[in-house]
């Protein structure tokens, strides 16, 4: 797809791995395209179950590319980049990133899309938006205070400052911190055991979780839903199934011994 955003598919798992280590894998608009068309792939793609956001080299991405990203200026709303943002903010899947190194501007909003994050300890988060005179992008302004409060948010994108991974930690923008040695084989680790859970359910959860209910009885409304279609679905059926004999629960889809 590009020689920049390296995609590897396996097992209902994508990943999209930032390729410019060279340059510390800033994003560039080729690179934005590239993953805006794979995750608009991915959203019409059932098979899909989970993204997982990588980059080589021992950085993440140090954000956006200023000598390309001042060439080529978003100038609409089919620009690249917000054609990536909105592919993210609205993928079906469930979204892992696997963080060392650098994750600047982007490298950090993108984060709060996503539904779990591993961090290696080598991992540094920064938002130096106003310090470039811009303004947040990708929603942050929004997701981040809900996230950690306005106090916090506004450290963070006023000033501008860099944090290292057990401050990511203690604001929940990340899960786990591990290795950096570890870091690749856990985030793979942790998508396998996701890709493997009941397909239909896992995904409506996603959905379920990130969606904006108005109200505490408008979200039990379409968990409800949501729930009783499941009773009547295959997966619950494997998973009673399995339960009764004592075996793990299958949900490949391949049929089984006789």
């Amino acid at each position: 797809m590009s020689s920049t955003i390296i995609v590897n598919r396996q097992n209902g798992i994508v990943e999209l791995c930032f390729d410019r280590p060279d340059k510390k894998n800033a994003l560039t608009t080729t690179m934005y395209e590239a993953m805006a068309d794979a995750l608009t792939d991915i959203a019409g793609d059932p098979s899909v179950r989970v993204v997982l956001f990588t980059g080589n080299g021992g950085s993440f991405t140090a954000g956006n590319d200023l000598k390309d990203f001042l060439a080529n200026p978003p100038s609409s709303p089919d620009a690249p980049v917000f054609r990536f943002l909105r592919a993210l903010a609205s993928s079906p899947a469930v979204l892992v990133a696997a963080v060392s190194g650098p994750a600047v501007g982007i490298g950090t909003t993108l984060l709060l899309h996503c539904d779990l994050v591993l961090a290696g300890e080598s991992a540094r988060f920064s938002l130096p938006f106003v310090n470039l005179g811009l303004v947040p992008e990708a929603a942050s302004s929004l997701l981040l205070p809900r996230l950690i409060g306005h106090q916090r948010a506004a450290q963070l994108m006023l000033l501008g400052e860099p944090f290292d991974a057990q401050a990511a930690l203690g604001y929940g923008l990340v899960n786990k911190i591990l290795p950096d040695s570890a870091l690749a084989a856990a985030a793979w680790e942790l998508a396998g055991k996701l890709a493997a859970k009941a397909p239909a359910a896992l995904l409506l959860t996603k959905k379920l979780l990130k969606s904006e209910s108005i109200s505490v009885a408008d979200r039990m409304i379409e968990e409800a839903r949501d729930f009783r279609a499941q009773l009547d679905s295959s997966e619950f059926r494997e998973a009673a199934t399995a339960f009764f004999e004592k075996r793990p629960p299958d949900f490949s889809g391949k049929p089984k011994d006789c």
